[in-house]
């Protein structure tokens, strides 16, 4: 029972700033231990009812007044107004069925498939960096840029993750609902996801939907990276709202120029369909 609180306030959702972060990293000693309890409770994804559940020795109305008091101390920030915030993250792989895309989002992404209809046909590999980011995203814990792969093949785990480091990004990996559970848990949230269809007890396609129906996660980019290769595949992906749909075998340069793409990283990077088939070196899903 939430004395003092109406619906609005327990759907808040409230996520560590900066100062915040910073205390937790440092063990501050400058609040109580409940008060960084709360800082981590307060994750940018839990709801205040759902951080009510986890702390321990705080009831609803010890919280109901220490969020004033972070709040003050610059240590934590309202992340998405309550009303908004009925997709809790508790409730992520619900048993409702995400929303499908509107006709409008089909035939637009139906468009951008259709040009490279035949080398889907044909070659069945297909690239898309058409939703390059507009401007550059900045890591969000602050030094190199996570990627977050979700794939249950332990071998394109492992090359994937060599590869990223090599290319100075910080690999996270994920391969069935409980660690994507976990892994989306984790501050600070990935920076990029490449997520894969075929998982043992999750869609991939209803990881993207549930992502992007979430108002927090919903703007982290996604490339979908999988052995699914035909049009209604591609489709159902950029539909869905994926930020690149790339095949399996891919040639390592182009992931990690659609990761860059996708982060903003490179200003020379337009708008474009890479359809050309792996030369060699691409990385095959056993």
């Amino acid at each position: 029972m939430f004395v003092g609180l109406d619906k609005t306030d327990i759907l808040d959702i409230y996520a560590p700033t900066k100062n915040g972060a910073s205390e937790l990293m440092s063990g501050s000693t400058q609040v109580s231990a409940k008060l960084l309890q709360l800082l981590v409770l307060f994750d940018g994804k839990l709801a205040v009812s759902e951080v009510a559940k986890l702390a321990k020795g705080m009831g609803p109305k010890e919280i109901q007044e220490s969020i004033p008091a972070l709040l003050k101390r610059g240590y934590i920030e309202l992340v998405t107004p309550g009303t908004n915030a009925n997709v809790g993250f508790g409730e992520f792989f619900g048993n409702e069925p995400a929303t499908p895309a509107s006709r409008e989002v089909l035939q637009r992404a139906g468009a951008e498939v259709d040009r490279a209809a035949e080398a889907l046909r044909f070659k069945g590999y297909y690239v898309n960096i058409a939703r390059a980011a507009g401007q550059r995203k900045s890591p969000a814990g602050g030094g190199r840029y996570s990627v977050l792969v979700i794939e249950d093949n332990v071998e394109l785990q492992n090359v994937l993750r060599f590869l990223l480091k090599f290319e100075q990004f910080e690999p996270r990996t994920a391969s069935n609902r409980d660690e994507i559970v976990a892994a989306l848990r984790t501050l600070p949230s990935p920076d990029v996801i490449l997520l894969d269809v075929n998982l043992p007890d999750i869609n991939g396609f209803d990881v993207l939907a549930r992502l992007r129906q979430h108002p927090i996660l919903k703007s982290i980019p996604v490339i979908m990276l999988t052995a699914q290769t035909t049009r209604e595949d591609v489709l159902r992906g950029l539909a869905g709202g994926a930020d690149g749909y790339m095949t399996k075998p891919f040639e390592h340069e182009i992931l990690t120029t659609g990761i860059r793409a996708v982060l903003g990283l490179d200003s020379d990077i337009k708008s474009a369909d890479t359809t050309e088939p792996p030369k060699g070196g691409g990385t095959r899903n056993p």
